[in-house]
């Protein structure tokens, strides 16, 4: 048995998430032979699952998104770079994420992507050459200025002053010089692994379909897109025509747009983060060795089939001839539509406890309860 499982958000880790299937299998079944690979798509979540693997835990002191310093953790296997040095995954929600808006008062115009920056530093420091850059849990919208500026670029007003941190205060700039960038970025693979492949403005852009959930009103949507496409004018001018390209391409939207400035000055390669993080997680080994296979997250919904964890697993084990089943908190997708994304049934633990606070609550003892289940219905 291969446990292949998402974090359950508010409740469990993906660790922990196997930890109770393992248990409650076992009490269908005592001797079971299981296997475990937490999993993540690139979001919060994405370092804990790289940790889970065997990756090295590192610590580095930045600024949050509203100035105030925080600690943030990225992991780095060393040695498993194809360039020589190692492979590191940084998270930007570790730095820039909504978890460390003071008292979680939202700053739309105003918060940064620079302690971001900063964390991508350390991991240089620490010896990568490649780097998985999860995006995702964002307090930011900023287009991945504040980043840059953290790197060595200078983004400058019309009075050669840097402009001020945040997504609004582009609005401001004039030029952008990238040739302090930090040198190492050119001999470093960046791969930015998202589940989003929103472009950086628009209708579908970063500041409309996500400013709102950082707390940007109607007018400061409307600000934050004009200033993101200012800005990529202005990067234009850095970098030549690819900029106004880049701003259209999957991805560019990604966590307030820290994937335009990732994808246009990095030099960054976009790729689906499930796809990534298998890779790096070393999930195609322990698939070779399974028979079954089980996934999950804490809601199986419509966001799940497009690139979330659970998709990209049952699609993998399904490329193999392997039946998957699920467990999640709750449960939105029919069974025709389970079935399509390879998934033969799923167990949700608001079918043993309808109680949303209590299903919270207790959700490692009702994971057990539906991972016996589970075990009865497919393996006794």
């Amino acid at each position: 048995m291969l446990i292949a499982a998402d974090k359950f958000k508010g409740s469990l880790t993906a660790v922990e998430v196997a930890e109770h299937v393992t248990a409650g299998l076992r009490r269908a079944l005592p001797g079971l032979d299981v296997a475990a690979v937490p999993v993540a798509d690139g979001g919060d979540g994405t370092v804990a699952a790289a940790l889970a693997a065997g990756f090295t835990r590192h610590e580095a002191r930045v600024t949050g998104p509203t100035g105030t310093p925080v600690t943030a953790t990225f992991a780095l296997r060393e040695g498993a770079s194809p360039a020589g040095g190692g492979t590191a995954v940084v998270e930007m929600a570790e730095a820039s994420g909504l978890q460390h808006l003071p008292d979680g008062v939202f700053a739309p115009l105003t918060a940064s992507t620079y302690g971001t920056g900063e964390l991508l530093r350390a991991a240089l420091d620490a010896g990568a050459t490649s780097i998985v850059f999860g995006v995702g849990g964002s307090a930011t919208t900023d287009g991945g200025a504040g980043m840059l500026a953290a790197l060595g670029a200078r983004l400058l007003d019309a009075d050669g002053e840097p402009v001020a941190p945040g997504g609004g205060p582009l609005r401001e700039l004039a030029t952008v010089d990238l040739s302090g960038l930090d040198p190492r970025l050119a001999t470093t693979r960046i791969v930015l692994a998202s589940d989003v492949d929103n472009p950086l403005t628009g209708p579908k852009g970063a500041p409309a379909v996500y400013g709102p959930q950082k707390g940007a009103s109607e007018a400061d949507v409307a600000t934050l897109d004009a200033a993101l496409a200012h800005f990529a004018e202005v990067l234009a001018q850095a970098v030549g025509p690819r900029a106004a390209e880049l701003a259209l391409a999957p991805g560019a939207g990604a966590a307030g747009g820290i994937g335009y400035g990732a994808l246009v000055a990095l030099d960054a390669v976009f790729r689906p983060g499930i796809e990534v993080m298998l890779d790096v997680l070393g999930f195609a080994p322990a698939l070779a060795r399974a028979t079954f296979v089980i996934t999950g997250e804490g809601s199986l919904d419509a966001q799940t089939l497009h690139g979330k964890a659970p998709a990209g697993v049952a699609a993998a084990a399904r490329a193999v001839g392997l039946e998957v089943a699920a467990v999640c908190g709750r449960l939105q997708l029919t069974p025709e539509a389970l079935r399509a994304a390879g998934i033969r049934r799923a167990y949700a633990l608001t079918d043993l406890e309808p109680d949303p606070a209590r299903c919270m609550a207790e959700a490692g003892p009702l994971l057990e309860r539906a991972a016996e289940r589970l075990a009865r219905d497919f393996l006794v």
